[in-house]
């Protein structure tokens, strides 16, 4: 017999499971309210435990605060709590009937624009905030161009503190038309402009009664609205190998399947398929996905990304970790000599000549960065010629040979396998993150003469 509450968690389970998952990222400069509009997203769509509102609740009445400060839901650290700012990419999950949610709070100073890098890495959707008081400032800018950048499909400007400008339409109009002229000149796809007060709610979660003269959604409305979609017909499938299955039990004496989860587009039974780096050829035998009981397995004839499965080929050839299986019509080139764009993350510099380890979805290989041709200043989008040197923060071009081929997309193609990181070998530590292929400038040509390298990493 299930019980009450079984029956409840089934209930919520199969409601989740009904909904699409929208994952985005908020941004913007320092006090135009990202948190508290987080918060205010949280509050009013009663997405928030009540141990966590009188946890807020108390250390507003510490503060010296009669109401509570939403900001709080999300400036989890002690220092960002004493400073009222945002330093680290707070993140949170929350659901309504119509979708779930995975949302990255991410820092407005300069110094931390490697933050919003890692938020909105992830994000189909940015939500970039403006102060109606000062308008588009050099910081919004900046990150319109690191969306940019990323390829985030969707941005949502929010024109913050209307109830500070009187909830008046010319503000509004003036910055909108300003921020969307801008952001369409870095290539977003789409933008969307909402007028918000985040402090009282106006136009977060229910229509403001203050500014009649807008018909356009809510955040809340759009968030749950906006398609979340990829056409996975046109999209050439992607499959890295994380995990070579080979029980060799009474049961399954000669199973070899290939496990990892999909990262673009649709495998097929009896799809013709190539192996990369190796270029070894087969055709898809089986998948094998999830079934129902625990540890169960089913046999499935076609699956499709983001899904987990386990591919079996009709050959025996060799196929270990970190190797791609991609359909032969459509398979990536492979390439040992990467030209990138990458936001350099770590506190050390990354300099031309330094050793480091290239790992794209599931392989790391040795690399060497050869050149550092340029780096961008997000202010006006220009280059800065040969550098030298990136340090923390820092946008630029890079070259890399690497010590084996890699089956590298265009990052503009796909942000799953155009992306990659650039590791310390020493330690581990990241360094940068690197999206292969074009930025805003044309790549540079490549260079046609191998460098060999004199202390042993000749490649």
């Amino acid at each position: 017999m299930t019980s009450t509450s079984d029956s409840a968690t089934e209930r919520f389970a199969e409601r989740l499971s009904a909904t699409t998952l929208l994952r985005f990222a908020t941004a913007g400069s320092v006090d135009d309210g990202k948190s508290t509009l987080v918060g205010r997203l949280l509050h009013d769509s009663k997405s928030v435990l009540t141990d966590q509102l009188e946890a807020v609740e108390h250390a507003s009445r510490s503060r010296g605060q009669e109401a509570p400060d939403l900001a709080l839901l999300t400036d989890g650290l002690r220092a960002e709590r004493e400073q009222g700012i945002t330093i680290d990419v707070a993140y949170r999950y929350f659901a309504t009937p119509r979708r779930r949610f995975i949302l990255a709070d991410t820092p407005g100073h300069v110094q931390y624009t490697r933050n919003m890098v890692t938020g909105a890495s992830t994000a189909e959707l940015a939500v970039v905030l403006v102060d109606a008081r000062n308008g588009v400032v050099e910081q919004t800018r900046r990150h319109a161009a690191v969306a940019a950048l990323l390829r985030v499909p969707h941005v949502v400007l929010a024109v913050n503190k209307m109830d500070l400008v009187a909830y008046a339409e010319p503000v509004f109009a003036s910055i909108a038309e300003e921020f969307t002229a801008y952001a369409a000149s870095l290539g977003v796809p789409e933008i969307t402009a909402i007028p918000i007060s985040a402090l009282t709610g106006d136009n977060v979660v229910e229509p403001s009664a203050h500014m009649d003269w807008y018909g356009g959604p809510t955040v809340l409305e759009y968030l749950e609205t906006v398609p979340v979609s990829h056409d996975l017909a046109e999209c050439p499938a992607r499959f890295p190998v994380q995990y070579v299955i080979r029980p060799q039990s009474a049961e399954h004496p000669d199973y070899r399947g290939y496990a990892g989860q999909i990262a673009s587009g649709v495998l097929r039974v009896g799809d013709p398929v190539t192996v990369l780096p190796s270029g070894r050829t087969s055709t898809i035998e089986g998948i094998d996905a999830l079934g129902v009981g625990v540890g169960a397995a089913t046999t499935v004839d076609l699956a499709w990304a983001p899904q987990s499965v386990t591919v079996r080929l009709a050959d025996d050839i060799d196929v270990s970790r970190g190797d791609l299986i991609a359909p032969t019509a459509q398979a990536p080139v492979t390439t040992q000599d990467v030209e990138a764009t990458v936001c350099h993350v770590a506190d050390q510099p990354l300099t031309v000549g330094q050793r480091v380890l290239l790992k794209h979805t599931t392989r790391t290989v040795k690399a060497i960065v050869k050149d550092i041709p340029s780096r961008l200043t997000l202010d006006d989008l220009s280059q800065h010629p040969a550098p030298g040197q990136l340090v923390a923060n820092d946008i630029g071009r890079v070259k890399v040979r690497t010590a084996e081929p890699l089956a590298l997309d265009s990052y503009a193609d796909s942000r799953h396998t155009g992306s990659f990181l650039l590791i310390d070998p020493a330690d581990g530590t990241t360094l940068s993150a690197g999206m292969a292929g074009d930025a805003f400038a044309a790549a540079p040509a490549p260079d046609t003469v191998p460098a060999v390298d004199d202390e042993g990493w000749d490649f």
